[in-house]
């Protein structure tokens, strides 16, 4: 394929410079200050409502601090939701692997709030009852207006949670990830009647109950536009469908999507898509896969490695079947760039990335460096391209071909049994003044990072992001 790809112009420039850097982490402290400045507000409207005050015995102080625990723990959930909600001012300061990782772990906090809440109140409850507390439990649920949808959405959170602990550690499927989240927006629309109808300190205050109703509008909003709308109204009106399909390696094919106005994506290269194929048994299975081919009007392609799953279906998938796009995400891009050198590392099916980014960075002869990870030669997609852009760029390309030489290496056995970090510095001379993009598997990800950081790279040099959900 190589023979007849017409590569697309690189970048003519980039802004390069620790002072990039600088600003992404100025526009990260800003929209974290506005997290927490929303939780100290409705904290403040606690406090200026009598909150302490109103504490005169056990009864009050546990009706006191389900109120507070109510206010805050549903304030970080609805950031916990807006992380995960594929916003793209939130994918470009963080990346969707970094705000999902953000997502994980407000998980917990909010559930123990959210717990503690629901124990404060029927011990308050019970308390001025005269009650025990099951049978205060027993009264709130039949008796009080939405506390039985209140409770429902209590059990449903505990789902998502425990569920949520599993993914992280099993790895899930993401569409069993996609059903488990949607039973977090169950939980919430169920909580909101009882929030408004028995919400002491939202009930009859204007400025809280449009607070909340602005902030649930917000995130709501953000929710149905960017993770179910906007794919949909794009997707359609640019009429995405399977152009053909390459075989690129003994287990990758690239898929070539056409479509009109392909420039309202606006994506860069080394991004990632979810991608949904839309046949009868295919429509409701999500894929994340990197572009392969910097941006261009006339396709967006990927390139699927066949592991064993749905990626084996997608390599025989046929001409004219219509596609759904989401996205773009990620912030591995020349974005991220500060430096004039750069080396772009992958491995396997990592590839893609650092395909596309080899054919859109804005270099001269002699400033980019890439190095291919590969077992065996028949398996190294895209390398044909990526030698033939190193030729007509004057880039230096290095292919490691061959089993790993030692547990902890990311490189093939060395006759003379050379640590990584020597070896880096022998195939890249200026690696700790580069920029290092590197795209593989996550744990051979990490130890590529670890020789970079004992080369001299500096953390904020070094780019790697993971598909994330």
């Amino acid at each position: 394929m190589t023979a007849n790809f017409r590569f697309t112009q690189p970048n003519n420039r980039v802004r390069l410079g620790h002072r990039k850097l600088v600003r992404v982490l100025r526009a990260q402290d800003f929209v974290e200050l506005i997290a927490w400045a929303s939780v100290i507000a409705v904290s403040a409207m606690f406090l200026v409502d009598g909150g302490i005050k109103s504490v005169v015995d056990f009864q009050t102080g546990f009706d006191s601090l389900a109120r507070l625990t109510a206010l805050v723990g549903t304030d970080l959930l609805l950031i916990h939701m807006l992380l995960v909600a594929r916003v793209p001012w939130i994918d470009r300061l963080y990346g969707l692997d970094k705000s999902t990782e953000a997502h994980k772990k407000l998980g917990k906090p909010i559930l123990y709030l959210i717990l503690a809440h629901f124990v404060a109140q029927v011990i308050s409850y019970a308390m001025l009852d005269s009650k025990n507390l099951w049978d205060e439990l027993v009264n709130l649920v039949l008796n009080v207006p939405d506390m039985l949808t209140a409770t429902i959405a209590l059990v449903l959170m505990v789902i998502v949670v425990v569920s949520s602990i599993q993914v992280a550690r099993k790895r899930l499927s993401y569409e069993a990830w996609w059903i488990i989240h949607l039973l977090s927006y169950a939980s919430v629309f169920l909580a909101i009647p009882h929030q408004i109808s028995t919400g002491v300190d939202i009930a009859g205050k204007p400025i809280a109950l449009f607070y909340w109703i602005a902030l649930y509008l917000f995130v709501a909003g953000n929710i149905v536009w960017f993770r179910f709308l906007e794919p949909l109204v794009l997707s359609l009106s640019s009429g995405l469908k399977v152009e053909t399909t390459v075989r690129e390696s003994s287990d990758a094919t690239s898929i070539y999507i056409s479509g009109k106005k392909l420039e309202k994506f606006g994506y860069e290269s080394g991004q990632f898509f979810i991608l949904r194929v839309l046949t009868k048994g295919q429509w409701w299975r999500a894929h994340p896969f990197s572009v392969s081919a910097a941006p261009n009007s006339r396709f967006v392609r990927f390139t699927v490695g066949n592991r064993g799953d749905d990626t084996a279906l997608l390599q025989s998938i046929k001409p004219g079947t219509r596609i759904i796009l989401e996205g773009p995400y990620g912030v591995f891009t020349e974005g991220r760039r500060t430096r004039e050198k750069v080396t772009l590392i992958c491995a396997g099916i990592g590839a893609p990335p650092i395909r596309a980014l080899a054919e859109s960075m804005a270099a001269r002869p002699g400033d980019l460096n890439i190095i291919y990870r590969t077992r065996k030669a028949e398996d190294a997609a895209l390398v044909d391209e990526l030698n033939e852009l190193a030729k007509q760029r004057g880039f230096k390309l290095t292919v490691l071909e061959g089993g790993r030489g030692a547990a902890n290496s990311w490189m093939p056995a060395h006759p003379e049994s050379l640590p990584d970090h020597a070896r880096i510095s022998t195939i890249a001379p200026w690696i700790s003044e580069s920029d290092v993009f590197i795209c593989g598997p996550a744990a051979w990800t990490r130890t590529v990072k670890k020789s970079l950081q004992r080369a001299g790279t500096p953390e904020h040099q070094i780019h790697a992001e993971e598909f994330a959900w």
